[in-house]
């Protein structure tokens, strides 16, 4: 089964999902300010119950979450806890909601922090702010479901082998609900496939294969040989990949740029007949995720997704039920 994933956001279908800006919230009195923030909090658990039955409907097998759903939250002078915007776990309750959903539609959800979010740097202040963002990305993943919290690799000052190590010091700093959801992606200017391999194996992180990433930075593996070393990375779990094509093409002046839409032939032959989780990051959003879909329909004649009944309120009676009851 390819289960094919929306990143983030929607262009057709009319949901959105809410932020916040210090400059902004940092300006309003205390109470005023918690009020601000629960509201935004509670919107985006009603848009991301609203993102995943969108999904379903459309036949779109995953999700990634936007890594500001609760916004600010990590923000040294206007940070918070959720408990201490919602004492009574309503908005937690409406986050368990839409894990519900996911769960009952079989849509795989994913985050993917920010690119400030280094886990190697030299810096020890930007690594202990990536560490307090890892843990926040857990707790949003805990009560949604999530199974994967992409990172990048980071920066590879002072050469390779002196920024994998700081990779792997960064790791031991993370609690478990961060490390058993933690995926490294290889990126197109500084981390290969076979570069972060190693590393992988040892720590039992998997390996999230980009492979646009890859045709921009190799490292002499082929495609067929960085995907099936990241399959082994993933240990019986099912293998999660990020898939998008150059835009203006892979003649084009940049072809580390993401286009609109996928070219049917970026998509790996390698990949044909796995089952596997392909993030579609493509700045047309569903457009460009159903557009593969048929093309990959008139081509492989694949699995693209599953769906099941929608989940009844007295089927999760183990879930808390505080404050939901007008969730959908």
């Amino acid at each position: 089964m390819i289960r094919l994933g929306l990143c983030c956001q929607f262009l057709d279908s009319p949901i959105t999902f809410r932020t916040a800006t210090h400059g902004y919230a940092g300006g309003l009195e205390v109470e005023t300010r918690r009020a601000y923030l629960a509201e935004i909090a509670g919107h985006n658990a009603d848009a991301l119950a609203a993102a995943i039955e969108r999904c379903h409907e459309l036949g779109i097998g995953a999700f990634r979450v936007n890594s500001q759903v609760l916004p600010l939250a990590t923000h040294p002078s206007t940070g918070y806890s959720l408990e201490q915007l919602d004492p009574s776990g309503a908005i937690a309750g409406g986050y368990e909601w839409a894990g519900a959903l996911a769960r009952a539609y079989d849509v795989r959800l994913s985050l993917h922090p920010d690119q400030f979010v280094v886990l190697n740097s030299e810096r020890e202040l930007v690594v202990k702010s990536a560490v307090q963002e890892l843990e926040l990305q857990a707790s949003i993943a805990e009560l949604v479901g999530a199974d994967v919290i992409v990172l990048h690799g980071g920066g590879a000052a002072g050469g390779m082998q002196a920024a994998l190590e700081r990779l792997e010091r960064g790791l031991e700093l993370l609690s478990p609900r961060v490390r058993e959801r933690l995926a490294f992606e290889n990126d197109d200017r500084s981390f290969t496939p076979r570069s972060l391999a190693m590393l992988c194996e040892r720590s039992g992180v998997p390996l999230v294969y980009d492979v646009h990433h890859h045709r921009c930075l190799g490292d002499g593996l082929s495609i067929e040989e960085a995907t099936e070393l990241a399959f082994d990375t993933w240990r019986g779990r099912e293998q999660h990949v990020h898939l998008s094509s150059p835009k203006g093409g892979w003649k084009g002046p940049n072809t580390r740029a993401h286009a609109d839409y996928i070219d049917p032939t970026d998509f790996p032959d390698a990949w044909r007949g796995r089952t596997m989780t392909i993030d579609v990051e493509a700045k047309a959003k569903e457009r460009a995720v159903l557009a593969l879909k048929e093309a990959l329909h008139n081509r492989y004649t694949p699995d693209a997704a599953t769906s099941s009944s929608a989940p009844s309120r007295s089927s999760l009676s183990n879930r808390r039920t505080r404050g939901i009851t007008s969730r959908p």
